[in-house]
């Protein structure tokens, strides 16, 4: 492996610099409708967004009220941030006095079931994505699949990893940058506990989500749930987490050992699951198989490896067949104080980061390590601005906040790089940003809610609500009349390719299903 050193030295050539204005970005980012008084939506996706199953930039996740607004790649994170801008503006003028909800923890619920399973239609295709959702549903129950987050698609230019191989003396094949996006994941794990200090935007929660479950939290105002140094809850035990999966390790040291670990989880029953059984009395689904992975995608992990496949390629058929084309990021919050959930400055942090871990040397991670990481990144998800907080670094300890600021120190260097390649000094801002919020923890963003739940008396509920609503207003100018005919334009034919779906399906729904599922 090249020098880290040696690399940013060959990025500051003349014909190499312009590398770093290629990456390219693309954002899904998620939001319940609400209604005006903070309760969750109870009302079908809105027809005039289009189909949630083929709409290209507007969908659901696992709730009809949970809307996923999906940028295409985008060159820069300018073009990323107008492009959610427009996709919210466009929402907000098809739904009837409904908010969006700006927190990564949800609004106010009223039971489990007042949480809706997304619908998408009839089709095979429609059909396997609401069976996966019930299964969901059975296995972890409703409430922990309404949590929000942003999930940030990133890859390189492939002329960067033929720069990276030329440094090492080896060929930029698919072999090799698969290898390399798994060397930036395993950076990625080391040091995804700074992300979540930076951004965990959910130190709070409306108490509706725990209703009936046991917790540590305490108790702010009457409905109100907290942990007071807490950065991110949807990244706790609280949110994305499962007790099923909690001994599964996935492999990241290799492609092929990724796909084994991964697929072997997909394959192996759980007695737990068995009884759940695969149908109910009347016929209906109540999952897509018994193992402890439905499909790829109910394992949750803070970054995956990723490729576009043809339609109804599984994401390991992809990966094997063709290598890792990108990386999501999985760990982002909304912020409650952005109309969209994220800034410019936030996505230009993630663009030297990520970058700065596939320049990285990046060793192997061992089970002990693995543990170790984990380990770090709980405590900074339950207490990542407890003064003195301590992580685990190697055999040693070292603080919070001397390691974050020591790694961001290591970034500049690469950020002017960028800013060099951009003509603007962005990423070395937000760079000097970020590192005040180690100087300062009351700077990031749980701290401000935390601060500003305190200082308003709010509930959660109530304070999140106050922010929607501003964003509603933000939100609700109209947009231009081209820029309205081509959103209508996209809606009107999304609509249309699910009735095509529909009529063109030739399988009853059992036997596509089986022949889905005996797929390697």
């Amino acid at each position: 492996m090249a020098t880290y050193n040696d690399l940013l030295a060959q990025l500051s050539l003349p014909t190499n610099l312009p590398l770093l204005t290629q990456l390219n970005r693309g954002i899904e980012k998620e939001g319940l409708r609400a209604s005006n008084q903070g309760i969750i939506s109870q009302t079908p996706h809105p027809k005039g967004l289009g189909s949630a199953l083929t709409h290209p930039s507007i969908t659901t996740d696992y709730s009809e009220s949970l809307l996923e607004f999906i940028t295409p790649v985008m060159a820069s994170a300018h073009e990323a941030h107008a492009y959610l801008d427009v996709a919210h503006r466009f929402a907000y003028s098809q739904m009837d006095a409904e908010v969006i909800w700006p927190s990564s923890m949800p609004c106010i619920l009223q039971g489990e079931m007042s949480i809706p399973i997304a619908y998408y239609g009839s089709s095979n295709l429609g059909q396997l994505k609401h069976v996966y959702r019930h299964g969901l549903w059975h296995r972890y129950g409703r409430t922990m699949q309404c949590i929000a987050g942003i999930h940030y698609n990133f890859s390189l230019p492939e002329e960067l990893w033929q720069l990276i191989a030329k440094a090492e003396g080896k060929e930029a094949n698919q072999t090799y940058i698969s290898a390399g996006y798994l060397r930036l994941i395993r950076n990625f794990r080391r040091y995804s506990w700074l992300l979540i200090y930076l951004f965990g935007a959910s130190p709070a929660v409306c108490s509706s989500f725990l209703a009936g479950r046991k917790h540590t939290l305490d108790t702010l105002h009457q409905h109100t749930l907290y942990a007071p140094y807490a950065t991110s809850l949807r990244m706790s035990d609280l949110g994305y987490q499962n007790n099923a999966q909690s001994e599964l390790t996935v492999c990241h040291n290799s492609l092929a050992r990724y796909i084994e670990t991964l697929g072997e989880a997909i394959s192996v029953p759980v007695a737990a699951y068995e009884a759940i059984g695969m149908q109910d009395e009347t016929g209906q689904y109540k999952q897509l198989n018994t193992n402890l992975l439905q499909i790829e995608n109910e394992f949750y992990s803070d970054v995956r490896p990723k490729r576009i496949g043809p339609s109804g390629e599984k994401p390991l058929e992809s990966l094997s067949r063709a290598g890792i084309q990108y990386i999501e990021v999985r760990c982002t919050d909304v912020n409650p104080f952005m109309p969209v959930g994220i800034d410019i400055p936030h996505m230009q942090f993630m663009d030297v980061f990520l970058t700065w871990c596939a320049l990285h040397d990046s060793p192997n991670i061992s089970d002990a390590d693995c543990a170790q990481l984990k380990d770090n990144l709980q405590s900074t998800v339950m207490e990542g601005r407890r003064p003195g907080l301590m992580l685990k670094r190697d055999n040693t300890e070292i603080s919070l906040q001397a390691w974050g600021i020591e790694l961001i120190d290591d970034m500049m260097a690469l950020a002017e790089k960028f800013d060099q390649a951009h003509s603007y000094n962005f990423h070395l801002d937000s760079l000097y940003q970020q590192r005040l919020k180690l100087v300062d923890s009351s700077r990031t963003p749980s701290a401000q809610v935390l601060a500003a739940l305190i200082d308003t008396g709010k509930e959660f509920s109530e304070l999140t609500l106050d922010q929607a609503l501003q964003h509603r207003k933000t939100l609700s100018e109209p947009l231009g009349v081209t820029v309205r005919q081509q959103w209508t334009a996209m809606a009107q034919e999304s609509l249309s390719n699910q009735r095509a779906l529909e009529e063109n399906d030739n399988l009853p729904f059992e036997q596509y299903l089986k022949e889905y599922l005996k797929r390697d």
